[in-house]
Parts: structure tokens; sequence; C-alpha cells
């Protein structure tokens, strides 16, 4: 991990070098990184149980996933930045039954979705940036995981639907420029909820994780 970081500060020091003169006014560019993603919401309960069967309380662990993709910047000291990123997200959280939790244990949930934020910034000694705007989300593919965790608990009847394809949040961070290298770190938010579930298809849905989050870390480099 130390021979990691300190190839990474060696990589910054010679790209900042190389292109101390780079400040253009339009960049577009190319970024990858990693997401460290959770699912917070209310617990749903069993029909057969007053027992929590879905714990959001403590599921501490956050799912890994990887975020890739395109931005494009315009401006210097103030700037707008708008990128298309594939992005895996999810979560990790407990199942019960009756109370007790059931052999899965913990249950990892991912999703691959296509991201759109919108950020608008500002640059400080020309190294530092501050960002922040709204992101749409495009969810593509889901873990069939989460569905087999509902049914486990709330019999062959029940359905589980995914909602809101098209969803919608927003993103905040820090940036630092090195010549044409770019680190960025932020958290995102999502307003949007992710699934219903109807026990024995009752007409009552039960909500089942009404946020999602994430930290994200993304390393760039500017193309042009």
């Amino acid at each position: 991990m130390k021979n990691i970081l300190i190839a990474l500060c060696a990589m910054m020091i010679v790209s900042y070098s190389a292109t101390a003169q780079y400040d253009p006014a339009f960049r577009f560019g190319i970024k990858a990184g990693a997401n460290l993603s959770n699912i917070n919401g209310t617990n749903d309960l069993s029909l057969n149980s007053p027992e929590t069967a879905f714990n959001f309380k403590d599921n501490d662990n956050r799912s890994v996933g990887f975020v890739g993709g395109v931005f494009f910047r315009f401006g210097k000291t103030f700037y707008i930045q708008p990128e298309v990123l594939l992005s895996q997200k999810g979560g990790r959280f407990n199942v019960y039954e009756d109370g007790v939790q059931n052999s899965d244990g913990k249950v990892d949930v991912r999703f691959s979705n296509l991201d759109v934020p919108v950020l608008f910034g500002v640059r400080i000694a020309r190294v530092f940036r501050i960002n922040v705007g709204p992101m749409a989300s495009l969810r593509m593919t889901s873990n069939g995981k989460i569905n087999d965790s509902f049914n486990a608990i709330t019999g062959p009847n029940s359905n589980t639907e995914f909602k809101n394809r098209l969803a919608y949040g927003y993103q905040a961070g820090i940036g630092f420029d090195f010549g044409r290298l770019m680190l960025d770190v932020r958290y995102e938010g999502n307003f949007t909820e992710i699934a219903n579930v109807n026990f024995n298809n009752s007409t009552t849905a039960s909500q089942f994780g009404k946020k999602g989050n994430l930290f994200q870390a993304t390393l760039g480099f500017a193309i042009l």
C-alpha cells in the first residue's frame, strides 16, 4: 500500500512538472476509480412476524464498485463540468426471519448505473477545486440476490418490483489538479426510492431502501 501511494504521488509530481503551463478554458478527459456505496432506509416487516425482516441499522460494511467514464469542463476559475459515468452501486444489509438472522447473513446488492452528474465548481489557487451539482442516474442492471432475499421472507406469492429506473441525486466534493492529472473525492446522495415490495400481492406496498449513498474517489486525465 505504501509503495502504491509513493508511486501515485510521483505520477502527480511528474505530470504537474511536465504540464505546469496547461490551463485551458475547456477540458475533455477520461476518469476511473472506485465507489464505496450503501443503502439506507426504513426496516421492512414480515407479514408472519412482528420482527424486523430487513435490517438497515447494522449495515456498516459498504459495497465496493467500479466507476469510470468521460468528463467535460468549461471555464477556469468558475466552471461547469458534466460527466458521463458507468458506475457500480449497491449495499450490504442483514436479512432476518422471525427475528433471527437467516443463513444468507449479509446480502450484497449491486446495481450498474449510467450516471450523468453536472457539477458547478470553483478553483482555488489553481490546484484545489470545490464542486457540487445534480445528477441523473439510469439503472441498467441489478443483482438478483435482493429478489431472493425478499422472497425467502415474504413467500413465493410476493412481488418485488424495482422502481424508478431513472433516479435523481446529487454529488459534492473536492478535487486537485496536477497539470493534466486530476484527483477527485466526492459524496453522492440519492433522492429516489429503490424498490417496492408487495407482500402476497397485497395492495399495501412496503418500501425498501429509501436512499442510496456512496463515497467516490477517481483519478482523471485531461486529453484536451
